[in-house]
């Protein structure tokens, strides 16, 4: 991604893990980003991260308490704002199926603010962050994240003729990210026990640092509309127990509500309108103006891009590329960076 000079950059839920990333990426790779608002409402995170990039090193930063359910905060964030990256969520499975309306008030609510905020101040560019849980969801967030990808991809359809472009980037399981199972398996590893739900489970894996990656790429290249899949490695949550502790006793504990066997990022009926590059997958969206053989055209032009094969599927059992323990291993030894 190439921002233009003295541009400024706004990342929802900018304390977590992703934010981090991305900020920290901003801020070693792209001086001509000379403003990085962080917009979240834990005043303590918040605080930490002040530590962590002191003001005196790093004037371009902005730390915004807010949340993404207040819009009339949000509107005032998002003044002189050229980009937006939009990683603000709950997304405790959980905590989502026992508290549903708060989960809906941040994921679906919380995405028509930012739109509607975007629309009426001077954006030029959303990306926002989707699940691979929102393909075909079985649980509250994975509807929330579904419905937010939606609202996001639709307001491409009302900006009239600003240079505003919005599109989603969906991705798997991030390795190392605060909930998932490696730290808990490195914690669980003291105790000699590692508990599997389902020795047949399977998941997609992307680093951190990919994942910055694809939304500053997504940033740069998208036509608007497009709905990003990266081509990642899926793993057997097996041979992670396996590379954490070899020697550990493995626990067959029942899968939990709301969990898959296999996540699925794109479905059979999704591939239908679906290109591929070589790095990515791009779900093209439907468009009210034109057919959509001549929308995958225009998609297709402009990514360089080809048609997936009639009747692809995208899931973490299917997969053609697998970590096998040794890589699992060599990822979670150098910190899965």
């Amino acid at each position: 991604m190439n921002f233009p000079p003295n541009s400024s950059v706004l990342v929802t839920g900018g304390t977590g893990s992703f934010g981090q990333a991305l900020i920290s990426r901003l801020l070693s790779d792209h001086p001509e980003v000379t403003k990085i608002v962080i917009y979240s409402r834990d005043e303590l995170k918040q605080f930490e991260m002040q530590q962590r990039f002191p003001r005196t090193d790093y004037p371009q930063l902005r730390f915004f308490i807010g949340d993404v359910r207040d819009q009339p905060r949000l509107r005032r964030a998002l003044t002189g704002i050229d980009y937006i990256v939009h990683a603000a969520a709950l997304k405790q499975v959980p905590a989502a199926e026992y508290n549903p309306f708060e989960c809906i008030q941040t994921n679906v609510m919380g995405a028509e603010n930012l739109i509607s905020a975007a629309l009426d101040t001077s954006v030029k560019r959303v990306v926002a962050l989707s699940t691979d849980k929102a393909c075909a969801p079985i649980n509250l967030y994975g509807a929330t994240k579904l419905c937010s990808d939606k609202l996001f991809l639709a307001a491409n359809n009302m900006k009239g003729k600003r240079d505003l472009r919005l599109s989603v980037v969906r991705y798997g399981n991030v390795m190392g990210s605060r909930g998932s199972v490696i730290p808990f398996f490195l914690k669980q590893k003291q105790t000699g026990v590692l508990p599997i739900t389902d020795p047949r489970m399977t998941r997609f894996n992307i680093l951190l640092s990919h994942g910055v990656d694809l939304v500053l790429h997504a940033l740069e290249a998208s036509l608007g509309g497009e709905l990003w899949v990266p081509k990642i490695p899926s793993y057997r949550i097996v041979d992670v127990a396996e590379a954490v502790g070899p020697d550990c006793e493995q626990k067959i504990v029942g899968i939990r509500a709301g969990e898959k066997l296999h996540e699925e990022m794109i479905t059979e009926t999704d591939s239908l309108s679906t290109i591929e590059t070589d790095d990515n997958y791009i779900m093209v969206p439907t468009s009210p103006f034109t057919s959509q053989e001549e929308n995958i055209a225009r998609f297709q032009e402009h990514h360089s891009a080809r048609r997936v094969p009639e009747g692809f599927h995208y899931r973490s059992d299917s997969n053609d590329r697998w970590l096998s323990v040794e890589e699992l291993r060599e990822l979670i030894d150098t910190g899965m960076h």
